[in-house]
């Protein structure tokens, strides 16, 4: 079994109210954040390899270009800018490259993480 990480960084704004922190949240402000993308598997016998990366590096610059300098809040897909749903929105976009987890950061000490394959999954 293999696992290949690749990651992007954006810059991207929102705002969340109703959560314990109050008015720092409900006010329009941005972060910093990096998503990381794992493929786990066996290399195909044939090709020697997971998957075909630049299939894997399209959909990250695709999602990348959705989300980089937006409000997010502003995307419906999205809905609530949170990072559970920042994961489950990239998860969504390149699952099709197979065994993949995703894992989106906001600051340095908080993340999400969450696992599928080929199908929409919560937790991991």
């Amino acid at each position: 079994m293999w696992e290949l990480t690749k990651s992007f960084r954006f810059e991207a704004a929102h705002a969340l109210p109703g959560t314990t922190y109050g008015a720092a949240s409900e006010e329009i402000h941005g972060h910093s954040f990096r998503a990381e993308i794992a493929v786990r598997g066996t290399p195909d016998p044939s090709t020697g390899m997971l998957l075909d990366l630049g299939l894997l590096e399209r959909s990250m610059a695709e999602v990348r270009q959705t989300l980089d300098h937006k409000l997010l809040n502003k995307i419906e897909a999205l809905g609530p800018p949170t990072l559970e749903n920042l994961s489950r929105f990239i998860w969504e976009r390149v699952q099709h490259a197979g065994r993949v987890s995703r894992r989106t950061r906001g600051r340095p000490e908080l993340g999400a993480r969450t696992r599928g394959v080929g199908r929409r999954s919560r937790g991991g």
